[in-house]
């Protein structure tokens, strides 16, 4: 699963205690440290395994520690030693298990609001880079031209390897309007490129609709925070009433989408499925086991769905189209996506800090784990860029330019026609997939007539 993007607010009761399960990746500039499926929770000291410990070990790390305090070239804190040392033990476990210090935590949590100062991107580590999993709509990040996949190599003139990843964000924040020079390594490209973004206070709205043609709808969304299934609601309920009768079919566009809170995944999942497992979580813990099922309702009817995802659709966007997917409910188009099935539990410490670690793994309804998977399109799309063609110097003729060349008669409807033709030519070079996805649901509409 994912990280928590967004929405603070989803408790449950779990061992007598409040936990809040989220799904997310990597990290997102200015908001938190964060993964796939986190849970907030409260646990005593009590709670604590209470294994033999490793004396010999400890020996050892103590012997270490001593040294590094005598013969270090410069004096280093015990604070400082520590923090490092619980940092290392976590980030040994896995890229998404973290330590995350008071500020860090507290950030975490600001971050569910949907509101956050940074670049607007979601990053992880891969081998000692900064690895974008997904830019965020309407961001600078974003509008700079930041792509998934991309791997930052410099912040400004400091290299990125030998950071860790908390020291690389807390480079990329700062005050809004200050800017930094990122610089990327990206798939395709021969040399690094190098690009500038100012930083903004970043307000993340998560869905977003309109309609595409007559009786087909769109809906996109970005991320997966508290209010998410409810805004789902009212952009459907807009989208119908737009088109003034039930829609023939939708288009879910869940590409570049980070993930974002556990329980929107599945209120959105639960939006279109009348029955059946939507996602269940399998690990060690005991509240680490949950499973979720569908209320029997469908908030479009049957009306056929395509959900597009790709190598930027992550954790909860993972959830969402592998529940429609194993549940026939919807065909997925586009891209493999990114493959973060595992889940975090945010265990805050007396200090004020927390400990971010992995405790599940998700499943989709049949079982699949995404983890280092991520889910198989049903049609795939290769990721192309669409250009009009330069325009010849040589000019047909044709009937309409002879000199008092005789009308067709339907000269009006010939203009809507054209109207019409330019529009859809618009939206292919737009985004070729959303036109791919349009145009299956035409052909399945045309089927089922």
């Amino acid at each position: 699963m994912s990280v928590d993007n967004r929405g603070f607010g989803v408790l449950r009761h779990m061992l007598k205690k409040k936990t809040i399960l989220i799904l997310s990746l990597g990290i997102v500039l200015g908001i938190f440290m964060g993964t796939c499926g986190s849970v907030f929770a409260d646990r005593d000291n009590s709670e604590l395994a209470t294994d033999a410990l490793p004396f010999e070990d400890l020996r050892t790390f103590t012997e270490i520690f001593g040294r590094i305090k005598r013969d270090y070239v410069e004096p280093v804190s015990d604070k400082k030693l520590l923090e490092d040392a619980i940092r290392g033990m976590l980030s040994g476990l896995d890229p998404h298990s973290a330590y995350l210090i008071a500020d860090e935590y507290q950030e975490l949590k600001e971050g569910t609001t949907g509101q956050f100062g940074g670049l607007g991107i979601e990053v992880t580590m891969e081998n000692g880079f900064i690895k974008v999993v997904s830019p965020i709509d309407d961001t600078p990040a974003q509008k700079a031209g930041i792509r998934a996949g991309d791997l930052i190599v410099r912040l400004d003139d400091k290299p990125v390897k030998g950071m860790s990843l908390a020291d690389a964000v807390k480079m990329m924040r700062g005050e809004p309007g200050s800017k930094i020079l990122l610089t990327v390594v990206r798939e395709g490209e021969e040399t690094p490129l190098k690009i500038t973004i100012a930083r903004d206070i970043i307000k993340v709205k998560s869905v977003k609709s309109r309609m595409l043609e007559n009786g087909y709808g769109y809906v996109r969304i970005s991320s997966f925070q508290s209010g998410t299934g409810d805004n789902l609601k009212e952009a459907l309920a807009a989208l119908k009433k737009e088109n003034k009768a039930n829609l023939k079919g939708l288009v879910l566009d869940l590409r570049n989408n980070p993930g974002g809170v556990l329980n929107a995944a599945v209120e959105v999942s639960d939006a279109f499925l009348k029955s059946g497992l939507i996602v269940y979580t399998e690990g060690r813990i005991e509240n680490s086991e949950m499973r979720f099922s569908a209320a029997p309702d469908d908030l479009i009817n049957d009306a056929p769905i395509v959900v597009l995802i790709n190598a930027g659709s992550a954790s909860a966007s993972e959830i969402v189209a592998g529940a429609l997917q194993d549940q026939k409910r919807a065909i997925i188009m586009g891209e493999k996506s990114f493959g973060k099935g595992s889940v975090q539990t945010i265990l805050p410490t007396s200090n004020g800090a927390a400990v971010k670690l992995t405790t599940a793994r998700y499943y989709t309804p049949s079982g699949r784990s995404i983890q280092a998977e991520g889910i198989e399109p049903d049609i795939a799309l290769a990721h192309v860029k669409l250009e009009s063609l330069e325009k010849s110097d040589f000019i047909p003729v044709k009937e309409a330019d002879l000199s008092g060349h005789l009308q067709n008669g339907k000269e009006s409807a010939k203009s809507a026609d054209d109207a019409a033709n330019k529009d859809k030519e618009g939206l292919e070079m737009k985004d070729y997939a959303l036109s791919e996805a349009l145009n299956l649901l035409k052909g399945i509409s045309i089927m089922k007539k």
